[in-house]
This record gives structure tokens, sequence and C-alpha cells, in this order.
């Protein structure tokens, strides 16, 4: 079976490359195939037929780009949304957006069965409960796109740690990313709640006020989102501290977990995993059970992309369950929304967020 998809936004994400991530020179102007329209094209079970785009220019590059048929390039995504009927409708507008956008999608005549949605699924903390609960109502399933979810290595790591007990119980875990929060940890953070598969209690942060897409990457756009970290405790118990703080060019993506029973340092940007496994109070260094090498961006990352698209057809015709969910997405966004709340009250922020704390919003791309 065959089945169509449409994109709402048709720049960066959705396949046209990204500031700081792929040459100036290619941005706009060819196709980047990490990315949703690349994840569309690697499957011969979807077919791309539709774009929508409130900017005409970026609209017709895309389009071109991409093959789509000009007749099915809309300026606008209620335009796409009340003229295709569609399987898959792929959100890549910024996350500000999201929320409008998934909704919209969900209670459309284009009558989608999945909405794929960037990260981070929204820029607050009720906008995401929303996007969860239309999706819900309109038998709608929202993958969000937490790429590292879907890569081989990380579920893989999922597998060790929660079925095999790895670590044993977590019991610490330090972690490093390049700024912004919602920019960029989300990655992180999505990392965090995916392997432990556990919620954040408590949330102390503090908050750089520095932005890096702005300055260094001439984003042009001022946004709230920054630099930051501080301390999560976890709902297992586990104590995670987060530093988001470093410009991506010195920053590492780091994560090292500390269990009853072994320890495990992750670096993805130097392509350095490694393990210990605990015994008579010695840490005995082993390779990773069932993983080749470390996970990198040029390799796994890449494919993340195809792997996602693949998982939606899987979705789509009932042979696997949803691997990113909304309501999982949202884990993520709550502890980035605590921290900011942390560190404008000079307080510790209890998860999950009373209202109108999870009103607050964080402007981000």
């Amino acid at each position: 079976m065959t089945y169509t998809a449409g994109i709402i936004g048709t720049g960066g994400i959705a396949g046209m490359g990204i500031l700081g991530m792929h040459d100036e020179e290619r941005i706009g102007r060819e196709k980047i195939t990490a990315s949703h329209a690349g994840g569309f094209d690697a499957q011969a079970e979807i077919d791309l037929v539709a774009g929508a785009d409130v900017e005409a220019a970026k609209l017709e590059r895309f389009g071109e780009a991409w093959g789509i048929d000009p007749d099915r390039r809309y300026v606008g995504h209620e335009a796409m949304l009340e003229s295709e009927s569609l399987d898959v409708v792929s959100v890549c507008t910024p996350s500000s957006l999201h929320h409008r956008h998934v909704v919209d999608a969900a209670r459309s005549a284009a009558d989608p069965e999945l909405i794929w949605c960037e990260k981070p699924i929204a820029t607050d903390v009720t906008a995401a409960r929303e996007m969860v609960d239309v999706c819900a109502e309109t038998g709608t399933e929202l993958v969000v796109n937490h790429s590292f979810r879907f890569t081989d290595k990380l579920r893989r790591l999922r597998t060790l740690v929660q079925e095999e007990r790895l670590l044993g119980d977590p019991q610490s875990v330090t972690m490093q990313f390049r700024m912004e929060l919602l920019r960029n940890a989300t990655h992180l953070l999505d990392t965090l709640v995916y392997l432990l598969d556990a919620r954040a209690e408590t949330v102390s942060g503090h908050i750089t006020g520095e932005n890096e897409a702005v300055k260094s990457l001439e984003a042009g756009t001022q946004v709230d989102d920054a630099g930051g970290g501080g301390f999560v405790v976890m709902d297992d118990s586990t104590f995670v501290t987060v530093d988001c703080t470093i410009p991506r060019d010195s920053s590492s993506m780091t994560l090292q977990f500390i269990g009853s029973e072994g320890k495990l340092y992750l670096n993805n940007d130097d392509g350095e995993w490694r393990y210990w496994r605990l015994e008579d109070g010695e840490h005995v260094e082993e390779p990773l059970p069932g993983i080749d090498g470390a996970w990198t961006w040029e390799d796994d990352y890449e494919r993340a992309f195809s792997n996602a698209a693949a998982h939606v057809v899987d979705v789509l015709e009932g042979r696997a369950a949803n691997r990113s969910t909304g309501e999982e997405a949202t884990r993520s966004l709550e502890i980035i929304i605590g921290l900011y709340l942390s560190h404008h009250t000079g307080g510790q922020v209890e998860i999950p967020l009373p209202r109108p704390l999870r009103d607050v919003r964080v402007t981000s791309w």
C-alpha cells in the first residue's frame, strides 16, 4: 500500500537545510536527505504529494527540489488541509506554531491517520497536552521527531538499560550539550527520559540568557530560548545534572550514567561510548553488548529520518506501536519549562506543573 504525505513548513528540517548543520551555500538551494522529505523519499510506501508554507518563494524552492506538482503547493496550511486527502502530515514549522498546525491537521478534512511533528512538541506544556488530547479525540497518531529514538544504537541501548538492566538501578546522570534549551537540549533531555523511562519530579534551573543562533548563526529572530542548566530529580530517584550553556563549537553531547551495577559514558560528538560493569567494588570495562562502535552524527543521525519514516509506515500498517508519542515528548518539555520557571522564581519547581505554570511559554524556532 502507498500512503500520501503532505508537509506544513517547507524550510530547514522539512528538506532544505539548517543553520549550523549544513553548508550555507546549500541551505534553501538543494534538497537535504536528513529531513522529513528525505525520510519520505527513502520509503517506497510513502509519496510526498503536497506542501504548504506562508512564504511563496520558499514553497516554490521546496516544491521544485522535491518534485511536488505546482498545483499541490499551497500558500498557507489551511488550503492544503482543505484540498488534500492525506495519510500523513508532517509539521516542520517553528516550534511556536506546532500546536496550531497539529490541531488544525488532526481536525481537518485532510483526515490524516498520523502526524509527524518536529521537536520540541510545543513551547508550553498546556499546548502540548492539548495536541495530545486532540489527536486522541480524532484517532490521529502523533509521532514527535525526537530523532535519536529512531537510531538503531540508542534503541539497543534502551533495551540494555531497561530490559537487561545493564546499569542495575540508575542513580546519577551527568549531561552536557550546546545551548539553547528548547532548540537543542530537547534532544538531550528526551534521550534521558527515553533511556530511563522516567519523568521529572523536581527541577532547579539557571538560564544564561545567551542565544547562539541569534548571535553566531545570524538567525535574525530574537526569541526567549537560551542556554541554561540545573538539576533534575526523576520519579525513579535518579539525580540528574544538566549543562546546556556551551557554544556549539566547544561543546560535546555527553551523558554519564552511574547505576548500582555499572556505569556508562556516551559522547556522541567525539564518537565514544564506553561501559563498565561493577564487580566486587571495581568497575570493569566491557564492550556494550550488541552495539558496534559509538553513535555518530554522520551515520546514525543521517539515517534517523529514513528510519523514522519507516517507523511511520510500520505504525500505519499496525506492525509497531508509536515509539515517540506526544505524551513522552511532553516529559522533556516539562523539564525545560521547569528550568526557566525555577530561574525566574528563585525556587525549585515540582512536576507535573500546576496551572497556570504549564501555560508559561518559551519562544524558540
